[in-house]
């Protein structure tokens, strides 16, 4: 059966959208069904975006030069180690945004979120990304290709794909994964942030931690903090303004959403600062900051915007007490 075949997504027929995870061996593997699941996009009049790191990418452009004549115009080619370092930016920002400019008739995608340079700390939000793509595109008529490098990646890793993708392919078969179970990967990936100065969860090379607390009378030093250690870290101005409009966008759903007041701490560890604003709320909503807001729609965006300032952010949540910390590159 073909990786983009009727019922793909879940094996049963009659389903709109198809999340299948192809687990491949070295290039042929990947070349195998790759470039098949592009070109019978384009022959079918369907657009057509990849999605991949660098390297699979440059693979792909040049199987695909030859298969379509050079013409690669056709598809939407992007390197998915820069539109999606942050995973929480790939759905609004690569997924939806590719969807959305093509609202009528199928689209395929295929997007490589996962791979062996991403860090521990950010699979997490990877695995919640994965689970997350099923709930955002219910009901569309989507199909998106998940590739994972089985030879590089952890087999940890492998068994999480056939939590968050309902149909698995290999070079032996395709089968309906038994273990799909988007829900349960949505809250796997929600767990406790390690503190940065506990005694098991020290980071490395993390020299001391800035924090203020903040209501809606003492905002102006939560941004001051935040661009004075940023600045201090060596970030560009750019950056440094980035980092000052996520923050106060973190503290004034605080004070919006989460009980009137919080807490916002600052530190550099492994070459990223660090920003991470905690309070007394819960966010209950799992799409809450990957989902695009219609423009003529007030507010909500808050999240969704840090989600494009930060190269990643993290989040626990549970009932009176969530944290999110946003993290960029110095």
């Amino acid at each position: 059966m073909s990786v983009d075949a009727p019922g793909a997504a879940t094996g049963r027929s009659g389903e709109s959208f198809r999340h299948p995870a192809l687990f491949y061996r070295g290039r042929e593997e990947y070349l195998a069904t790759t470039v098949p699941f592009v070109t019978g996009g384009l022959a079918a009049g369907e657009p057509v975006a990849v999605a991949v790191p660098r390297p699979n990418l440059e693979l792909l452009r040049e199987a695909l030069g030859r298969e379509l004549g050079g013409d690669l115009k056709r598809v939407e080619l992007l390197d998915m180690a820069q539109v999606g370092r942050n995973p929480g930016r790939i759905i609004p920002g690569v997924l939806r945004a590719f969807a959305d400019r093509h609202p009528h008739g199928r689209i395929r995608i295929i997007g490589e979120p996962i791979w062996a340079g991403r860090t521990g700390e950010e699979y997490p939000a990877c695995l919640q990304h994965e689970a997350l793509i099923n709930l955002a595109f219910a009901g569309r008529p989507v199909s998106i290709l998940c590739p994972y490098d089985a030879a590089a990646l952890d087999p940890r890793v492998l068994a999480d794909a056939a939590t968050t993708h309902p149909v698995l392919v290999d070079r032996a078969a395709e089968r309906v994964s038994r273990g799909f179970a988007p829900r349960w990967a949505i809250a796997a990936g929600n767990v406790p942030l390690p503190d940065p100065f506990g005694d098991s969860g020290r980071e490395r090379g993390a020299e001391g931690v800035a924090t203020v607390r903040f209501d809606h009378t003492t905002l102006a030093p939560v941004r001051a903090l935040a661009v004075r250690e940023a600045a201090a870290g060596g970030l560009d101005p750019d950056r440094v303004l980035d980092v000052e409009l996520a923050v106060n966008e973190l503290a004034a759903n605080s004070l919006a959403h989460g009980g009137g007041s919080g807490t916002l701490r600052v530190w550099i560890a492994g070459g990223r600062l660090v920003c991470e604003i905690s309070d007394g709320g819960q966010i209950t909503d799992p799409l809450a900051g990957r989902r695009p807001v219609d423009p003529a729609t007030p507010g909500g965006r808050g999240l969704l915007l840090v989600n494009q300032l930060a190269d990643l952010v993290r989040t626990h949540s549970v009932p009176g007490a969530t944290t999110i910390r946003a993290y960029f590159r110095l």
